[in-house]
């Protein structure tokens, strides 16, 4: 039931998923009906179209119902394979790229049987990874917050950094507090992140509080892409500031850019209702270590939308 509303009722997508046979689901799905004595699925021909009102009913029942037989499962392991499993990590490209490196050599130093599995997306997709258990840990800066289902904690705050070509007009305002305003960087193309990724909306409400519309020639999710673009004189890069390295940038300048946009805050994210092995709390506690277990099973345990104090 839960594999079909995810796949859009498509009873192929929802076979191959599960690695069965279509006839094999449409059976198991009247079987279902015929114990409940409801119809769940709403239905045109022999296709599905989507979940009748007791099927809407139904549907958090059984996702709750299937998030505790993994929780089972993961209980049973802690104790049945101590030591040994699975981390399954979700982050967007600048936090894999730069954030989380020490904090996964880390934990493969103190946790060697810990296979670790990185996966990659937009906030919303790392959001998304988390809520069908596809992940145990999210870390992005945007859009965590903003899901109920998820426990999202702040874990540091960053800023950005403008980035040009050593003999740019701009580069005059490399030196600490050089003093670069909007009004000059508007005056250039810009090359920066998309819509979405890594405090993009930070930048976007600097400009338009300023009144003014910056000329972005070319968006990506990927600050290296961007570093690249802006060394073939494509534009200006705004990148965040812990993607500019100064031993490795030597054909770039970094520029302050702390006055001009708001601080990002990265976060961290655990779905609640799910049961975290010991090694997950470790690792949290690598990557940030204010969010020890016991305050994150606290946290979990409050209510959506409290005040952690962090």
């Amino acid at each position: 039931m839960r594999e079909a509303a995810r796949r859009g009722f498509n009873l192929t997508e929802v076979a191959a998923s599960l690695h069965t046979s279509q006839p094999g689901v449409s059976r198991q799905i009247r079987e279902l009906e015929d114990e409940l004595g409801l119809e769940i699925f709403v239905r045109a021909g022999k296709r599905l179209t989507g979940l009748t009102a007791p099927g809407e009913a139904l549907l958090p029942i059984v996702e709750r119902l299937l998030v505790e037989a993994d929780n089972l499962k993961r209980a049973g392991d802690d104790f049945a394979q101590q030591g040994r499993g699975t981390l399954r990590i979700a982050a967007t490209h600048s936090q894999a790229r730069y954030a989380l490196p020490p904090a996964v050599r880390d934990f493969r130093t103190t946790h060697p049987r810990v296979a670790l599995h990185m996966h990659q997306g937009s906030p919303h997709q790392i959001a998304q990874m988390l809520l069908d258990g596809s992940a145990d840990v999210g870390i992005a800066t945007e859009a965590l917050a903003q899901y109920d289902e998820l426990l999202a904690l702040p874990c540091y705050s960053w800023t950005h950094v403008v980035v040009v070509p050593p003999h740019h007009p701009l580069a005059a305002f490399a030196s600490p507090g050089g003093g670069l305003t909007l009004q000059q960087l508007a005056r250039h193309p810009i090359v920066t992140y998309e819509s979405g990724y890594t405090g993009r909306a930070h930048i976007d409400q600097g400009f338009a509080k300023a009144g003014l519309v910056p000329d972005v020639v070319l968006q990506a999710m990927d600050a290296d892409v961007i570093k690249t673009y802006v060394e073939l004189g494509l534009g200006v890069g705004i990148v965040a500031a812990i993607a500019f390295d100064e031993e490795r940038d030597t054909h770039l300048r970094a520029l302050d850019a702390r006055h001009l946009f708001a601080a990002n805050m990265t976060r961290l994210a655990v779905r609640r209702g799910a049961y975290l092995r010991d090694f997950v709390y470790d690792f949290i506690a690598g990557f940030a270590p204010p969010l020890t277990k016991a305050l994150v099973q606290r946290a979990l345990n409050a209510p959506p939308g409290t005040d952690h104090g962090l």
